[in-house]
């Protein structure tokens, strides 16, 4: 029955992510949870699912020439270095008997409520490219390779306690920090950064605090791969800005949820 439930709620996330583009950490850690999965088991086995999942992804956009690969090094040798220190710290929470549970859940209703956010912020940031274009590069734009880095350490922070934001928050992060990249350029630096991100973090909480469930994992996967690209051509019949907005709320509703109580 276990099983069954996997590869159902697997098929749920999986539409979503078709119909609106968001990824699944954001999505699947939230629902495995209030399905009564222990926080620290939702979050490491969501990681490798996301990395299995996104694999492909980068490598069809790879073939492209669609990754810019100087950005993505950028971004991991922040967070990289972040995903891995703290695995090193919640392991050294685990070995002192302290329960760290309420730290991801603080960590997954801050991520969401991100996410949430920078879904109406990527908005307003694909309409304005033109103008961010055409203005002088602000002090941020001018010492973005230092940011990048120092914001890759955060992400590599956050993701590792939630398994939520290598998708959503990267991508305003690059429009923000990178305004002259085009879309696709954006899309599938983002996927090539999160597939190593979330596997270094899904690896350190699977050797490290042993909270990935391959039973849950495989059931995912069964579940999501055929649904999302049924998602993906319901949504071409419906309007995607809608979907968004409509997901950004809830995120945002479901993060509130997890810091208020």
């Amino acid at each position: 029955m276990d099983l069954i439930f996997y590869i159902v709620a697997g098929s749920a996330v999986g539409f979503l992510i078709g119909l609106t583009g968001v990824g699944g950490g954001s999505l699947m850690t939230p629902l495995l949870i209030f399905a009564g999965v222990p926080e620290k088991i939702a979050i490491g086995t969501d990681l490798l699912y996301a990395a299995l999942t996104k694999t492909g992804a980068m490598w069809s956009h790879n073939k492209l020439g669609t990754i810019h690969w100087r950005i993505v090094l950028l971004l991991a040798s922040g967070s990289i270095p972040g995903a891995i220190l703290t695995s090193y710290y919640l392991k050294v929470l685990e070995q002192k008997g302290i329960d760290y549970s309420q730290y991801l859940t603080t960590a997954l209703g801050a991520m969401l409520v991100v996410t949430g956010s920078v879904l109406f912020a990527k908005n307003h940031l694909q309409k304005t490219r033109s103008t961010y274009c055409s203005l002088k590069p602000n002090v941020f734009q001018r010492n973005n390779a230092k940011i990048t880095v120092f914001s890759g350490f955060i992400l590599g922070t956050f993701v590792t306690l939630s398994s939520v934001g290598a998708g959503a928050f990267c991508v305003v992060l690059l429009l923000s920090l990178y305004p002259r990249m085009i879309p696709i350029n954006v899309v599938g630096t983002d996927i090539a950064h999160a597939v190593p991100l979330t596997l270094v973090a899904g690896l350190g909480h699977w050797v490290l605090l042993d909270s990935v469930d391959l039973n849950l994992l495989v059931g995912l996967l069964i579940g999501s791969l055929p649904a999302v690209h049924f998602g993906a051509k319901v949504a071409s019949k419906l309007p995607a800005h809608r979907l968004q907005t409509l997901l950004a709320t809830i995120l945002l509703l479901i993060g509130g949820k997890f810091l208020l109580f």
